[in-house]
């Protein structure tokens, strides 16, 4: 803003002044009035619509996953999108925080008088990316699913089985969810995209004896679950050997020692292509 700007800017700033309206009690009232009007429709729609309500708090449970309020949705996924450990506290602290020292230093760097959006490409483009990104993060939180749970079905050949083999699978599913599988690995829709492989497709790439023995001796930093014991890792490996492209499944039940002989490498895990696979 050269001398002449700032002049005829003080002269309108000194009009406008003159004839404008006090803070006090003008703006203090017509501040309040709109507050009292907004919570007065909030308490109205909560009376008329009901409020949501959560299951009771459990204190046992292992498959609870908090999740933020609708507005927090972007600040969420953003913790998914950005991978690393070592960039975590990058996104759960320094974004926000380098967004909002922008915002209170705006006045400061921004000193175009022009206010016309089209006359400011630079600003309004950067306004329409954080906007879009907000947006596109929000609706990708409120998608996602809670990674303590597996909402999969069970593959054609599993349910015609029934009985034992449809037990022995949902048992399988169960135990991942709480094992905190998701939260390393992709699921079908629930889980995080990394930093381990997706398990969607695992059956595919490892038998069943080869994904028990990676479940006992994981490759760091995966932790091992040999402590969970014969009967549940048999149930582990047998539900993620089922996870197939193609959605078929062998049928069939048995011990710890079953789920072992189905590995051709005695135990070894190593994948269909003959390579080791310490983890998944």
């Amino acid at each position: 803003m050269n001398q002449r700007e700032k002049e005829a800017y003080l002269r309108e700033y000194a009009v406008l002044k003159a004839s404008g309206k006090p803070f006090f009690p003008y703006i203090i009232v017509k501040d309040g009035v709109m507050m009292i009007v907004v919570v007065g429709v909030i308490m109205l729609l909560s009376l008329l619509l009901g409020g949501e309500l959560t299951a009771k708090a459990d204190a046992t449970t292992t498959t609870y996953a908090p999740r933020p309020e609708w507005y927090y949705f972007w600040a969420f996924e953003l913790l998914r999108v950005i991978k690393p450990p070592y960039l975590v506290s990058l996104a759960a602290v320094g974004v926000p925080t380098i967004a909002m020292l922008l915002l209170f230093l705006l006045p400061f760097y921004d000193r175009n008088p022009e206010r016309h959006p089209l006359r400011r490409p630079i600003a309004t483009t950067a306004g329409i990316f954080v906007v879009g990104a907000m947006f596109f993060l929000s609706y990708l939180g409120a998608e996602a699913e809670p990674p303590s749970q597996v909402n999969i079905g069970a593959p054609p050949a599993v349910e015609e089985a029934g009985g034992a083999t449809m037990l022995k699978w949902d048992a399988g599913r169960r135990l991942v969810a709480q094992s905190g599988c998701g939260g390393c690995h992709k699921i079908g829709p629930n889980g995080n995209d990394g930093p381990g492989p997706p398990l969607t497709e695992i059956g595919d790439r490892l038998k069943e004896g080869a994904i028990r023995e990676t479940l006992i001796n994981p490759t760091q930093p995966m932790p091992s679950f040999a402590n969970l014991g014969a009967d549940q890792l048999d149930k582990m490996a047998f539900f993620l050997a089922s996870l197939k492209s193609s959605g078929e499944a062998e049928a069939h039940t048995g011990s710890g020692a079953e789920g072992v002989g189905d590995d051709p490498a005695g135990g070894e895990a190593t994948d269909t292509d003959g390579q080791s696979g310490g983890g998944y």
